[in-house]
């Protein structure tokens, strides 16, 4: 960077946008997928109906630049094109899906990864401290949890790809205490028509209060405060999003070497969530090692024009050769 750019933060500061602005500019790394089409959700079978969930389609990406991969939450743009990751790496990831003429997944372009930047503007921070797994997109605002240093930061948006947190939201939940590797996983922002009226909502992912539920939070809005989520052993939460009609899903994985890798989708109603309350709903989906999922970790609902609400989910790879990188639709039944 040329010295004349140490001028920068200075001038920054006197026009008061010193928040705004990273000690240095992060690195963008372009990252080339290649996408191989996935037809069949039950491998072997044409079944297309699971439960509540219709199979559109899917991809499995794979990328020539080693760091692509681990991706823990995934969030689209109101032109249901772009959309807006993270990895637990601690990495920004942009980029778009393209579709084919009946409008099934068809390929993932223009993917670009970031180096998230902490609170002092640093970039390649110890896993420790950026291990990013949930994500939400509210209007100027671009939000993230970890785990290990369990907290919810604020970004700007646009700009969040080279900005540092511009505030942290405090936590009624008891932070310094949830584990280090199954603390925060889910940030979910729910309608602004629903009761919970466009509040954020944070879940762990196997962090139990003193009922053997697992630990909740409506971090802001007129129900805010701690909740409940009845735990369905041997899953762990993994991510979450809320429909349109204020229900909120959340996608749940188990391993186990016996077993292998399983997941399961569940449907909490919307009106349920309340300070205090406990909260448990219907599987609508549930899945194996028959069909084609992974370590599944990031699910999203998005609207498309016709009004079909569909739900897309992302797996994580863990950077490992013995998993892949998946992208999975299904539409909404009802």
């Amino acid at each position: 960077m040329l010295r004349s750019s140490r001028l920068v933060p200075a001038l920054a500061l006197a026009l008061g946008l010193a928040t705004v602005l990273p000690t240095r500019a992060a690195e963008v790394v372009d990252l080339p997928v290649k996408s191989r089409v996935i037809e069949s959700f039950r491998i072997g079978s044409d079944q297309t109906t699971f439960g509540s969930l219709e199979f559109v389609g899917g991809l499995e990406m794979t990328s020539s630049q080693m760091l692509f991969g681990a991706v823990s939450a995934i969030r689209f743009r109101p032109d249901r094109e772009q959309f807006v990751a993270i990895m637990d790496t601690g990495h920004w990831l942009t980029g778009r899906v393209t579709r084919d003429a009946a409008g099934r997944l068809s390929g993932i372009a223009d993917l670009k990864a970031t180096a998230m930047l902490d609170d002092k503007g640093r970039e390649n921070v110890p896993k420790r401290v950026m291990d990013a797994e949930g994500l939400a997109l509210r209007p100027g605002e671009v939000l993230a949890s970890y785990e290990g240093w369990a907290r919810v930061d604020v970004y700007p948006d646009p700009g969040f790809e080279q900005s540092k947190p511009l505030r942290r939201l405090s936590l009624s939940m008891p932070a310094k205490s949830l584990p280090a590797n199954r603390g925060l996983e889910t940030l979910a922002v729910a309608p602004a028509s629903s009761p919970l009226a466009g509040a954020l909502v944070a879940i762990t992912e196997l962090a139990r209060d003193a009922k053997g539920n697992l630990i909740a939070e409506v971090l802001d809005g007129p129900r805010k405060g701690v909740f409940a989520v009845k735990e369905r052993k041997p899953f762990a939460i993994t991510d979450g999003a809320f429909l349109p009609n204020g229900d909120l899903l959340i996608l749940e994985r188990r391993f186990s070497f016996a077993e292998g890798v399983g997941m399961e989708i569940r449907r909490i109603p919307g009106d349920s969530i309340r300070p205090g309350a406990v909260v448990d709903g219907e599987v609508i989906l549930s899945a194996d090692m028959r069909s084609q999922i992974d370590n599944m970790e990031g699910l999203e609902v998005v609207t498309m024009p016709d009004g079909a609400v569909h739900v897309i989910l992302v797996s994580d790879d863990n950077h490992s050769i013995l998993q892949r990188n998946l992208m999975l639709e299904f539409r909404l039944r009802d």
